[in-house]
């Protein structure tokens, strides 16, 4: 199944935004720039919004920071189900409070990573969900072994998704293989896009969601690539995704969030500083993602 428009339903459905956070230069949080920027995102086309998430910086966040950034965001979506917060945690009761949290100011949704700072086995993985979901608000699997040394199979899923502790899972490892086995195993699961540089293919493959890095600079064109992938037109989606493709890649880069941040710079989408320990880009990777945002001006995107 494929989506097209947003499901109120199942609100983790179409493209969730994974939002970057507005910093003043003495990098406090700028509520009120965010508030534009997640209300300006919804008018471009984009269905809902991730709050601390990895792009959100919500490691360097405060909880009082963190707790009202969910808030500004669900007041400024206008629809509290529009929102789906990261709710990683070092430890499981703390996730599942970030998630009880989430569903008090009244998000459809929340996204958790497995544990990540404990290489976990999988009986702790899934008492990690499981503590989670006794929130009451849908889950969305977060599967990034890359940062958390934790891979969540497809088998993994399929249990997961058994026991009822999630409803879909964010999928970052960039193998689109996995796709179709996690279809076989767990066919009610949902598969959302965790990467910008396998929209295409995953989409393809299936996926009715996208969890999504690059809107915040280009969402007009993301969302018309998002929507043309998903309906399988590919005269439209493939000449789009061929040409952001050099930018979308930057998404699955160590340096993501400056590099999304420096692109929206680029397109007069106030970007802005990072808090450490992350620093401004320079040399090699600035000039790199300075020149794949200077290309998707050119060629018209938005």
């Amino acid at each position: 199944m494929t989506a097209t428009t947003w499901n109120t339903t199942r609100p983790w459905r179409g493209i969730m935004v994974a939002t970057t956070l507005p910093l003043h230069d003495d990098l406090s949080v700028d509520h009120e720039a965010y508030a534009e920027h997640v209300r300006w995102l919804i008018d471009n086309g984009c269905d809902g919004v991730v709050p601390n998430g990895s792009l959100g910086e919500y490691q360097t966040l405060t909880d009082e920071e963190r707790a009202r950034v969910v808030r500004t965001a669900v007041e400024a979506a206008g629809d509290g189900a529009r929102v789906m917060p990261g709710v990683a945690a070092y430890g499981s009761a703390e996730a599942r409070r970030w998630a009880e949290q989430a569903g008090e100011a009244g998000c459809g949704s929340v996204l958790l990573l497995p544990p990540n700072t404990y290489r976990a086995d999988e009986q702790a993985v899934i008492a990690h969900y499981a503590e989670a979901a006794k929130a009451g608000v849908p889950v969305v699997a977060y599967n990034n072994p890359i940062d958390t040394k934790v891979d969540l199979t497809p088998g993994l899923l399929a249990r997961l998704h058994q026991d009822g502790s999630i409803v879909a899972v964010k999928e970052f490892t960039g193998d689109v293989r996995r796709a179709y086995e996690i279809a076989e195993l767990a066919p009610e699961l949902d598969l959302l896009i965790g990467a910008d540089d396998v929209l295409l293919e995953l989409a393809v493959a299936g996926a009715v969601g996208w969890i999504a890095g690059y809107p915040n600079a280009f969402p007009a064109t993301c969302a018309e690539l998002y929507h043309a992938a998903v309906a399988g037109d590919l005269a439209t989606a493939l000449p789009l995704y061929k040409s952001l493709h050099s930018l979308l890649r930057w998404d699955s880069k160590t340096e993501f969030v400056q590099s999304i941040k420096l692109s929206m710079d680029i397109v007069g989408r106030r970007g802005g500083p990072t808090r450490p320990p992350r620093f401004p880009l320079t040399g090699e990777i600035e000039a790199g993602v300075r020149a794949a945002t200077e290309k998707a001006v050119a060629d018209g995107h938005r």
